[in-house]
């Protein structure tokens, strides 16, 4: 059966000292969720040491936001998959929508990003997503098939294990539209079925897609009934340890 998870992404919020507290707050709660479900929480680079220290021994995973697309050398301002490992993360998130939009990353970026990451013995978390004007266009299909095929498909079977993929309905982030459950389900079974005409259907059975759009305490419940959604990539809920843990407990 494939693993149920709910991560957390706190983006470019809380201070170091802040960060340590809620992580914190996570770990007091965490108990209230089903053993079966994966906690991960994602903080930026100045948090990760000491929330190493606070999450070590808990049931709670550490994730970076992202990694560099270098292994390492004079790439000023950068953070390599090794340095991540190095302190203590499990786990990193690739291709957020918002690094993709903001950056300009490109699906070759991320294939050398995956690539360091694996070697390195992180998990990785990589995200697709279409924005409002392709999901407008009908394009969404198009748009999430071939981010898997450009970025996913460069790896083998055995590395896909290690891969989690999260689903963003980046027209559904901030726009005020809202994308149903039902809406969800058909692009994650959509996503499932790319896979699996790649890697096989055990393998993509196997595989974890989450849900990235606005998942709250309110909608959580409905969206993990759905067969093909395994889980959440939280946003804002995740900045409030109840909000988090009580997303956690809707399975």
């Amino acid at each position: 059966m494939r693993k149920k998870i709910v991560a957390g992404n706190w983006k470019m919020n809380t201070t170091v000292p802040e960060g340590v507290e809620l992580a914190k707050a996570v770990v007091e709660l965490s108990g209230k969720a089903d053993e079966s479900v994966q906690l991960i929480v994602a903080a930026p680079f100045t948090h990760l040491c000491p929330l190493a220290e606070v999450l070590k021994g808990t049931r709670v995973a550490l994730s970076a936001e992202n990694c560099a697309d270098k292994e390492k050398g004079a790439y000023t301002g950068e953070v390599s998959a090794a340095m991540l490992a190095s302190a203590g993360c499990g786990y990193t998130i690739l291709g957020h929508s918002e690094r993709r939009q903001y950056y300009g990353e490109t699906d070759a970026k991320l294939v050398e990003k995956t690539r360091l990451a694996l070697a390195n013995g992180l998990k990785v978390i990589l995200c697709v997503g279409e924005n409002l004007e392709e999901r407008e266009a009908g394009k969404h299909f198009d748009v999430v098939e071939a981010q898997i095929k450009n970025v996913l498909f460069n790896f083998s079977a055995e590395e896909l294990k290690e891969i989690v993929i999260a689903y963003e309905p980046v027209w559904a982030i901030g726009t005020g539209k809202t994308a149903t459950a039902e809406q969800a389900q058909e692009i994650h079974a959509f996503i499932r079925k790319t896979v699996a005409a790649k890697f096989g259907a055990q393998a993509a059975e196997d595989t974890s897609i989450l849900y990235g759009g606005s998942c709250k305490p309110s909608n959580a419940a409905e969206l993990f009934a759905c067969p093909d959604i395994d889980g959440g990539l939280i946003g804002g809920a995740a900045l409030k340890a109840e909000d988090f843990i009580a997303i956690a407990c809707s399975y």
